[in-house]
Order: C-alpha cells, then sequence, then structure tokens
C-alpha cells in the first residue's frame, strides 16, 4: 500500500495543523506531498511557509493512502475548487483517510461527504458542519470510519495518534 498522503495547502493555512501532522506522520514512516493550485511558498496564518510539490490538477487519489486537510483561512478558499471537491470524494469513496482539522471541515461541507457521519471541528463551523449533516461530537479527536476530524490545534497530539494507528491498520 502507498505510505504517503495529499494535503492541501494555499495561503493562511494554520501552520500547526499542517506541520505538527507532517511531523508526526513521518515519524511514523509515512511521507506526505503538498498539493496547491501553483508550485509556490505558501505562507500560513502565522507566517510559517509550506512549498507546493504538486498541483492540484496533477493530484490523484490512488496515488495516496490518505488525505489531510488542515484548517486556518485556506479551507473556504479551495472548497470553491471543483479539483479539491472530487479528490475528497474519491479518497473517501476509495475508503481511504480523511483527516481534517479545524476550519478544515469545510472541504468535506462542500464534498458533500458528512451526512450522517459523526465529525468533530472548530466551535466555529459547528453550524455548518450540522447543516450538512454531521453529527458534531465535542471531542478533541473523532473516528468515524474513515474520517478523523479533530477541533483545534490543542487537539493535534490525540488527532496525531488517530491518523497513525488508521494508516498503519491498513498498511
Amino acid at each position: 500500500m502507498q505510505r504517503t498522503l495529499l494535503t492541501f495547502v494555499d495561503d493562511i493555512y494554520e501552520d500547526l495543523e499542517l506541520w505538527y501532522p507532517l511531523l508526526r506522520l513521518q515519524e511514523a514512516g509515512f511521507g506526505m506531498r503538498l498539493a496547491a493550485p501553483a508550485l509556490k511558498i505558501y505562507a500560513g496564518k502565522h507566517g510559517y511557509p509550506a512549498t507546493a510539490d504538486l498541483l492540484l490538477a496533477d493530484a490523484r487519489s490512488e496515488d495516496f493512502c490518505g488525505l489531510l486537510i488542515p484548517g486556518g483561512f485556506m479551507p473556504d478558499k479551495l472548497r470553491r475548487d471543483p479539483k479539491v471537491l472530487a479528490l475528497t470524494r474519491e479518497f473517501h469513496e476509495q475508503g481511504k483517510l480523511v483527516a481534517f482539522i479545524c476550519h478544515g471541515g469545510w472541504i468535506p461541507i462542500s464534498a458533500r461527504i458528512l451526512r450522517g457521519r459523526k465529525a468533530t471541528g472548530s466551535l466555529g463551523i459547528r453550524d455548518d458542519l450540522e447543516n450538512a449533516g454531521a453529527l458534531w461530537v465535542d471531542e478533541p479527536v473523532v473516528v468515524d470510519g474513515n474520517l478523523i476530524s479533530s477541533r483545534t490545534p490543542r487537539d493535534l497530539a490525540p488527532f496525531g495518534k488517530a491518523m497513525v494507528e488508521f494508516l498503519k491498520a491498513k498498511t
């Protein structure tokens, strides 16, 4: 099985929600590609740079074992991209990991994959999650099948652990 994850990146991503999982997954033997609209350096909310190494247009779900969607303001922009939504649906339909944290839930909401599923996220998108048909749970991490969601950067440790456990069970 492929041991590389895809993550979406664009300006104003939440720095910790990208870098903590990336490092935690690397420690567990998994790689990560950063897909974006252009191959360039993107700045996080707190100014940390992330260099995209894959164009969204060239990303294929079959090349990856899972998808990580960090929060920040980035998901609100990228959820308008049909390719981002198609990739998210493909990962979900293939039973691969779809992990999202904080405002990252905006992308699965727009991909319409949350109806009837348990999920969490930032309190700021609780209404959005519920209006999309998700059953919102106020817990540090929520695992519902291949969907793993988390609330905020303070929950990164259990979020990272849940992703690693899911991926290791699949390999």
